[in-house]
């Protein structure tokens, strides 16, 4: 009897030793979403902040109510808090995921936030968010997407107004039958995949957020939208009106104020400086085409060996337009990526205060599409400018 009381001793002592070495719950981890908020010692109408935490915050999941979780901060401070106003760890997951992908991407231009608003981890009003930007961030531009625009429910797309309606015009003998209605294209609204100075990367709202340009061009933009703009060299004037003696060249890509655009500019320009008369000048135009970002800047060799000496390495830039003989763009209607066909390299170098286009002659001339029609007019005009830049 003995023997069996010391070998059931003996055996809850083995059991209760290797449970201290059995491996617990995983911790579990969520993110404050909200602007700022508190931690509270119970959930009730009545009850003791215990701690104060930040937007991105990370918690400890301690204990999980119904509506609610109890949470430790880094501090070590305890409470309850609103699920609502955190995100999961797959949620955080997907931004990290995003940061680690577009780490080295080419930034297209830089912005600055209008208002305050949330990093999203798809385009669409409706994807998960976490990190909150605050008015006047400054934002790196990394891609752009385009979506449907969400409609309240019930509400459909509004078609244009007609002369007459199919249905109501009576036939005529001999008369072609009236064209039928077509459905309307739905409303459109761009999202922008970005970066802030935190190195927090995800997509933002286009209307939530401005391209940064630089006051001394603003002034120039003609109605159109300024999506990005480019130093290309700078030039010292000690005569200059501004504090900055060495006046920065720009080279600046615009479009419509319009969402949904199947490309991402429609004109370049290039704004010089005039030393004698210590002013901006416009150096170089192109309109009517189809281009997508980004714009290349560098300094570059002269490909003819023609440039005199001290031009031979000149400031020079690139963009890509659609090609004539590429298909239609249409973004993909789930992520709103717009990939183009087969598209055009366009370079340009600086010599002086003139814009020469380099071509390769070895190379087949290409025609670039033009989302208008280009007249004869037009034509004669390009062609003119062209020939008096050279």
């Amino acid at each position: 009897m003995l023997c069996i009381v010391l070998l059931g001793g003996c055996l809850a002592l083995a059991l209760g030793g290797c449970s201290k070495f059995r491996p617990g719950p995983p911790i579990q981890y969520v993110y404050v979403t909200v602007k700022q908020t508190f931690l509270r010692d119970r959930v009730a109408a009545v009850s003791n902040r215990t701690g104060t935490v930040q937007n991105g915050d990370r918690l400890e999941v301690l204990e999980r109510g119904r509506r609610f979780l109890r949470v430790k901060t880094g501090k070590g401070e305890q409470g309850w808090i609103d699920e609502k106003a955190v995100a999961t760890q797959e949620i955080f997951d997907q931004f990290e995921a995003l940061k680690r992908d577009h780490k080295d991407g080419p930034v297209i231009a830089n912005g600055v936030v209008r208002d305050d608003v949330y990093l999203h981890t798809k385009p669409g009003r409706d994807s998960d968010r976490l990190f909150r930007l605050v008015e006047g961030e400054k934002l790196k531009l990394l891609q752009r997407a385009t979506l449907p625009k969400p409609l309240p429910p019930g509400q459909q797309i509004a078609r244009p107004p007609v002369a007459a309606r199919a249905d109501a015009v009576k036939p005529v003998s001999g008369a072609k039958p009236p064209a039928t209605e077509e459905p309307a294209a739905p409303l459109m609204e761009d999202w922008w995949l970005v970066r802030d100075s935190k190195g927090d990367t995800g997509w933002l709202y286009s209307r939530m957020m401005d391209v940064d340009v630089p006051d001394a061009i603003m002034r120039y933009s003609e109605g159109q939208r300024i999506v990005g703009a480019y130093v290309l060299t700078r030039v010292n004037d000690l005569e200059a009106p501004q504090d900055e003696k060495n006046v920065p060249v720009y080279v600046t890509v615009a479009s419509p104020y319009k969402a949904g655009l199947p490309y991402d500019f429609n004109q370049v320009r290039v704004f010089t400086w005039n030393v004698k008369k210590h002013r901006y000048e416009t150096g170089f135009r192109e309109r009517n085409i189809e281009g997508y970002l980004p714009v290349e800047i560098k300094m570059a060799k002269d490909p003819y060996g023609q440039a005199p000496t001290s031009m031979a390495v000149a400031p020079t830039f690139s963009y890509r337009v659609l090609s004539e003989d590429a298909g239609p763009v249409i973004p993909d209607p789930i992520t709103g990526a717009i990939v183009p066909g087969k598209t055009n390299l366009k370079t340009y170098r600086l010599e002086g205060n003139l814009i020469r286009r380099v071509v390769d002659p070895t190379a087949a001339p290409a025609t670039d599409a033009h989302p208008e029609p280009v007249t004869e007019k037009k034509k004669k005009a390009a062609a003119s400018k062209r020939h008096g830049r050279r």
